[in-house]
């Protein structure tokens, strides 16, 4: 090569250089950005399979552009060239993936649990996902970007194994767990014979151990949604009742306002039962057990107290849900709650309600579902 090729290289590769130091600030976040709504529209109009083989992709061009930018030398079959302008481009890469992992986990555990049960998981992801754009200068370290790559890992296994083994078993759980850690295990020990530092190595290997024993603790404490499981509709009231091919409900008449006014309140007289109906998503071939755990709530003592499980088998394949209700008579006034949960306790939602007796019972409208 000719001293000015050379040259001309070098100017094409600074000027690479100056354009993207100087819009920095709009590619970084617009990576980000990109990368959230490249999984909305994935979700939204991909089967879930196709949009998993996307994330896959993910994952492993985010490996790739961790490897690139810690390499502090140029021995790959690319080229020296080649090589600058990947390492030039992996920050990006990097926001990028992160982005759209985090946020596919974000879409995954939002609609397949609660906020009341999983909100330490959901606000975890949620702060990575921020800080990934707002402290992204830190996130170019080693030792950050690897301890978060590990933790997306890990939650993206607990989304595609239960879909993979249609099953959402502890077992599936703890493979997931030995699974990201053979992962990251491999790309640090891939890493180390290049350039990764052994104090480095160590450091973030005392990281990926906090993050697994705390998804172990989220899991266990029934803080991990327990994905795919999710609820496509739920609600109380008057009666319930199969009929061929569809559900009738009898709820309460309600004007609009009313209707959006959250806090329903059912007006029953004292022996007459309330029905709690729930529709729930789950992958064909996959058999569960649905709970709902009635509880009430004591003024006097002002805790919720126990007022029984009732449970029905579901199974998978139907797009608007399994459908399913459970019915409590004699029910007390005050204020009710009832956990839409998996024989495991993890909770998919919760539907809040007041109960009011009435001597005679109110005007009922029919609907079918």
């Amino acid at each position: 090569m000719s001293i000015l090729s050379r040259i001309e290289q070098i100017s094409k590769y600074q000027k690479a250089k100056r354009f993207l130091e100087k819009y920095e600030r709009l590619l970084m976040p617009g990576a980000l950005i990109v990368g959230v709504l490249i999984d909305f529209v994935t979700f939204k109009n991909l089967q879930v399979g196709t949009a998993f083989l996307i994330l896959i992709g993910h994952f492993v061009l985010g490996g790739i552009a961790i490897f690139v930018l810690n390499k502090q030398q140029s021995k790959l079959y690319l080229g020296i060239d080649a090589f600058r302008y990947l390492k030039l481009v992996a920050p990006i890469v990097i926001q990028f993936t992160f982005g759209a992992m985090l946020s596919a986990s974000l879409i995954f555990y939002w609609f397949s649990g609660t906020l009341s049960a999983s909100w330490p998981l959901l606000v975890i992801v949620a702060f990575l996902m921020a800080s990934n754009d707002v402290f992204r200068q830190h996130f170019l370290k080693p030792g950050v970007q690897l301890s978060v790559y590990y933790f997306i890992v890990f939650s993206l296994l607990t989304l595609m194994l239960p879909y993979l083994f249609n099953s959402i078993g502890i077992w599936v759980f703890i493979l997931g767990g030995v699974v990201s850690l053979v992962v990251i295990s491999m790309l640090l020990e891939f890493l180390s014979k290049h350039d990764l530092a052994l104090e480095l190595k160590q450091a973030v290997k005392k990281s990926v151990i906090v993050i697994f024993v705390l998804m172990n603790v989220l899991y266990f404490f029934n803080i991990i949604p327990p994905i795919p499981l999710s609820i496509r509709d739920a609600g109380v009231y008057h009666h319930v009742a199969r009929a061929g091919g569809s559900y009738q409900l009898q709820k309460e008449t309600a004007s609009f306002f009313e209707s959006i006014i959250p806090g329903q309140t059912i007006h029953t007289t004292k022996y007459d039962p309330v029905y709690l109906f729930s529709s729930i998503f789950a992958p064909a071939k996959l058999n569960t057990k649905i709970v709902h755990h009635w509880q009430y709530y004591d003024e006097e003592f002002e805790i919720w107290t126990d007022q029984g499980e009732l449970s029905y088998n579901i199974s998978g394949g139907r797009e608007d849900g399994y459908r399913g209700y459970s019915r409590k008579a004699n029910l007390m006034e005050g204020k009710w709650r009832v956990d839409i949960q998996t024989k495991r306790g993890q909770t998919l939602g919760r539907i809040q309600f007041k109960v009011k007796h009435v001597d005679e019972k109110p005007k009922l409208e029919q609907i079918s579902k």
